[in-house]
C-alpha cells in the first residue's frame, strides 16, 4: 500500500509481524494522522481487534494469525489465547479461519511466527489474484462504487473490493469511484478515500443515501464490495448499508459483484440467517467525531453489519476467478 508524507512516498503494509509484537496502522486515526499502534501483549492484540485499530475480515485473520504466534513466543497457553482472540468479533469468519489454521499449524509442531507470516502473504497474494480476476469488468470510463473499506488497510495490501480498481488503474484504464461514506465510522470517506488518493485514482466520497441517484443517472456501471461472512448459500454479511446497495444496484439493473479470499467463505454456515451480527456501541452512532449529532437520551442501535440474499449478487469475485452464488456449495 503506497502512504505518502509530504513528497515522499513508501510502501508498508497493515500489519506485519516483529519479534514479540504485532505492529499495525492506526485506522482509528486516519486520514487526520499516520500513526503506528504496538500490541506486545495478547490483551493489547485483542484491543486493537476489537476497537478497529486494525479492521476488515482479512486483515483481522492475519491479525488473529500474529496474535497465536505472539501467544507461542511469549509462552502463553495457546487455548485461552485462541478463546480470546475468537471473542473480540463475532461476524468476521476470517478471524476464526485465522485462529484455526494456528491451532492446525501448532498442533503440526510448527513455528507460528513463521506460519503467521506465511498465512499473510497468502492473503496478499490471493487479494492480487482477485484483483487480476476481477479488472477484466471494469472498462475504461466505468464509475465503480464501493461501500466502507476493502482496501488494502483491510486486507494487509491490496484489498479485496480495492484490488480490481487497482489492477484496472495500473493497467491504464481510465476509471471513477464512487465512494459511500459508510456511516456511522466513516470507513469510506476516512479510509478508502485516503488509499485512493495516495495512488491518485479518480473519485468522490458520496453520502450513503445519494448512492441510489448516482445509479438512476447511469452514472455507476457496476457495484464492488467486501465481505466479512459467506454463508453456503451466497447469503453474505458486508458493513451495514450494503443491503440497501445491493437492492438499488438490482432494481437499476447494475451488476453487484463481492470479492473475497477462500478465507471469508464459511463452510459451517448454510444461510445468512445463521450469521452472527455484531452490535457496537452507540456512541459510534450520537458522536461524529467528538461533536454529539442526537438529543440527549436518545436511543441508538448500531448493527455493524447486514446480511445481503444472494438473489442480489451477480457473482464473486475470488482467487480463482468469478463464482456465481449457486456454484459456491460445489466449489467450497
Amino acid at each position: 500500500m503506497k502512504v505518502r508524507s509530504g513528497r515522499r512516498t513508501r510502501d508498508i503494509p497493515a500489519l506485519w509481524y516483529e519479534p514479540r509484537k504485532v505492529v499495525f496502522i492506526d485506522q482509528r486515526l486516519l486520514p487526520a494522522t499516520f500513526r503506528l499502534y504496538e500490541a506486545r501483549s495478547l490483551r493489547q492484540l485483542a484491543f486493537a481487534i476489537k476497537e478497529m485499530v486494525v479492521r476488515g475480515a482479512p486483515a483481522i485473520g492475519a491479525a488473529a494469525a500474529f496474535g497465536m504466534a505472539l501467544a507461542q513466543e511469549t509462552g502463553a497457553d495457546l487455548g485461552k489465547a485462541a478463546e480470546l482472540i475468537r471473542g473480540t468479533r463475532p461476524t468476521a469468519y476470517d478471524l476464526f479461519y485465522g485462529v484455526e489454521c494456528m491451532l492446525k499449524a501448532a498442533s503440526e509442531g510448527k513455528d507460528l511466527r513463521e506460519a503467521s507470516r506465511a498465512y499473510a502473504e497468502d492473503i496478499v497474494g490471493q487479494c492480487h489474484r482477485i484483483g487480476i480476476h476481477g479488472a477484466r469488468l471494469i472498462q475504461s470510463g466505468n464509475g465503480v462504487l464501493t461501500h466502507c473499506n476493502a482496501g488494502a488497510l483491510a486486507t494487509i495490501d491490496w484489498g479485496t473490493a480495492l484490488a480490481p480498481i487497482r489492477v484496472a488503474h495500473n493497467a491504464g484504464k481510465k476509471l471513477f469511484v464512487f465512494v459511500d461514506e459508510t456511516r456511522p465510522r466513516l470507513q469510506g470517506a476516512r479510509l478508502t478515500s485516503w488509499e485512493l488518493q495516495n495512488e491518485g485514482i479518480p473519485h468522490a466520497v458520496i453520502a450513503d443515501n445519494a448512492a441510489g441517484h448516482f445509479m438512476a443517472r447511469h452514472e455507476v456501471d457496476l457495484c464492488i464490495v467486501g465481505a466479512d461472512r459467506i454463508a453456503v448459500s451466497g447469503d453474505f454479511a458486508n458493513k451495514i448499508g450494503t443491503y440497501e446497495k445491493a437492492v438499488l444496484a438490482k432494481e437499476n439493473g447494475i451488476p453487484f459483484y463481492v470479492a473475497a479470499p477462500a478465507s471469508t467463505f464459511d463452510r459451517r454456515t448454510r444461510d445468512g440467517r445463521g450469521i452472527p451480527i455484531e452490535e457496537r456501541s452507540e456512541n459510534e452512532v450520537h458522536l461524529v467525531g467528538r461533536t454529539r449529532v442526537t438529543p440527549r437520551g436518545a436511543m441508538a442501535w448500531n448493527p455493524a453489519f447486514d446480511v445481503t440474499p444472494a438473489r442480489y449478487v451477480t457473482a464473486f469475485m475470488t482467487e480463482k476467478g468469478l463464482l456465481p452464488p449457486a456454484r459456491i456449495r460445489d466449489e467450497l
